[in-house]
């Protein structure tokens, strides 16, 4: 018998629904492990259906078929190995969020998720009933008994529950806390999950494990970065972020330390960064499709999502598309021409000008020379979508959006125009941000693969003669993520000095274009409160603060 133990984190990149493939992947993961002679090998959560499956629960079959991999699962971890993992456990005709701790071909325990996240992505309620019981599980490790407290994601995250689940696990004797976890990516999140934890542990004086899922599923991206602490809140491991792996560390029982590691520092720009790039991959790769298209315009919006686009799919399999019209400016061709040379990128280049004064003949009678307006200049951007469209289904790419968080805020975008995609890359990145990323991006490769004078220009959507965006974005930027990221009310934006017709009018502009973002393409996650899936508001909204 030794008081070493080693313990591995299984961070691995589930596919939503193919439990087929996510159970070999499983199986291979705990085969691996096995040769390594880990002790104790912890999944994420639902590793078996992948997170979060929505109503997929509901579709014939799929909850058995997730039970049956689970069998399968057992019959293979044939060693002294424990073996937690997460599933889908129907019982009594309500469903659970599940894991379950395996060893020797036999399921030894199962336990279920109390506490159940209804806000921003989550939906839980609507599927899952909450565990009645609060209890640790007795096991036998390397020869020694040890009761482990086993929760699931936001049984951690208790600040608000009147149920702490973590510290009855403690208060029943728990000697190790394992979490498994599906905690969707953000920029501060790392952080905030590892601060968290260490407030448990000082607490309680009690190792913990964390094993959070990575990849991208639609619009959430998972970064992974799962971790060991010991008794002390020392990190004695660490499985990287945005990466698939099995990763071991050692845990001494009798005194409940082990050997600390380094855990590197990260510039947000980089971890958004990386986090888009692996969300473009997944979305691409798990859905079938590794070739995508964008177009340039010689802006920092498109320069960017051109080069997460590169680094996700491949220089290859990357088309630039250029749709210069009579009010395109010169240099604008020259950079984004420009930038498909630094990445290495095909494009091609079609004016839209003739098909533009096709429909302006054909309107021209309807209209009753009607001076031109918004009109005209949404017509524009309507064509580029239709001609990017076209190349997406003559040659099988998926259409990368390459509007921001802010423009998408303020309705700055068209309909069936710019907004078209299968997927809006930085739609949750304010447009500080894109700047922000971008020039980290240029820095990290040594070299200005964005020009330099992207990031000099005036921002304009070159719809009209001498147009440019009508914004400040050094003040509009930074407003927009105060009324969405933080929500903050019409009062205190204008206590912080923001001016009340400023603030008047952009809050109007967001309520206005709530239709347009009921139509747009899904958009990645980043920050805190992001347009889509974690953000419903209705679209015919007479609220008004102070009424």
């Amino acid at each position: 018998m030794s008081n070493i133990i080693k313990i591995g984190l299984a961070q691995i990149n589930p596919v939503l629904g193919d439990l087929a493939g996510n159970t070999a992947k499983i199986i291979a993961f705990i085969q691996q492990a096995a040769r390594e002679q880990v002790d104790i090998l912890v999944f994420p959560e639902l590793a078996i259906s992948g997170y979060p499956p929505q109503d997929l629960w509901w579709e014939p079959g799929f909850v058995t078929r997730n039970l049956k991999s689970l069998e399968q699962i057992i019959r293979v971890a044939a060693t002294e190995m424990v073996v937690i993992l997460g599933f889908g456990n129907r019982e009594n005709g309500r469903l659970y969020n599940a894991a379950a701790v395996i060893q020797k071909q036999q399921l030894i325990a199962k336990r279920y998720k109390t506490l159940l996240p209804n806000y921003d992505v989550f939906d839980e309620k609507r599927y899952f009933t909450p565990a009645e019981t609060i209890q640790p599980v007795a096991v036998k490790v390397a020869g020694n008994a040890l009761l482990l407290g086993i929760e699931i994601c936001e049984d951690l995250w208790d600040g608000d529950s009147s149920i702490k689940v973590t510290n009855e696990l403690i208060n029943q004797g728990a000697e190790l806390i394992v979490n498994l976890s599906a905690s969707p990516f953000e920029y501060n999140k790392r952080a905030v999950r590892q601060e968290l934890v260490l407030q448990k542990v000082r607490e309680a004086g009690r190792p913990f494990v964390l094993v959070n899922l990575v990849g991208g599923e639609d619009e959430l991206v998972f970064d992974g970065n799962s971790f060991v602490m010991d008794k002390d809140g020392v990190l004695i491991g660490w499985a990287g972020e945005f990466r698939e792996n099995l990763t071991t560390c050692t845990l001494n029982l009798a005194n409940g330390k082990g050997q600390p590691v380094n855990l590197p520092e990260t510039p947000r720009a980089q971890s958004i960064f990386e986090a888009l790039v692996l969300g473009v991959r997944d979305y691409c790769c798990k859905t079938s499709c590794q070739r995508a298209l964008l177009g340039l315009s010689g802006g920092i919006d498109s320069a960017l999502v051109a080069c997460i686009a590169v680094e996700a799919l491949g220089a290859q399999n990357v088309l630039g598309v250029l749709l210069p019209s009579r009010h395109t400016a010169p240099e604008n061709i020259e950079d984004a021409q420009q930038l498909a040379h630094n990445l290495r990128i095909k494009t091609e280049t079609i004016s839209i000008e003739p098909i533009y004064q096709s429909y302006l003949e054909t309107l021209k009678l309807h209209f009753h020379n009607l001076p031109a307006d918004i009109t005209e200049e949404n017509i524009q951007a309507r064509i580029r979508g239709n001609l990017l469209m076209a190349f997406a289904n003559k040659f099988g790419y998926y259409l990368l959006s390459t509007g921001n968080k802010t423009e998408l805020a303020l309705g700055y975008c068209t309909l069936y125009g710019d907004m078209c995609g299968a997927l809006a890359v930085i739609s949750d990145l304010s447009k500080m941000m894109v700047y922000e990323v971008a020039l980290w991006y240029n820095q990290s490769r040594g070299m200005m693969l964005i020009p330099e004078r992207i990031f000099q220009k005036i921002p304009t959507a070159e719809l009209a003669p001498g147009q440019v965006d009508p914004f400040d974005y050094a003040v509009v930027s930074p407003l927009v993520d105060l009324i969405i990221n933080d929500r903050k009310s019409r009062r205190e934006l204008i206590h912080l000095g923001y001016a009340t017709q400023l603030v008047d009018d952009i809050l109007q502009k967001i309520r206005l274009s709530e239709y347009k973002r009921h139509q747009a393409a899904p958009g990645l996650k980043v920050t805190g409160k992001a347009f889509g899936l974690g953000r419903r508001m209705p679209i015919i909204n007479h609220y008004r603060e102070g009424d």
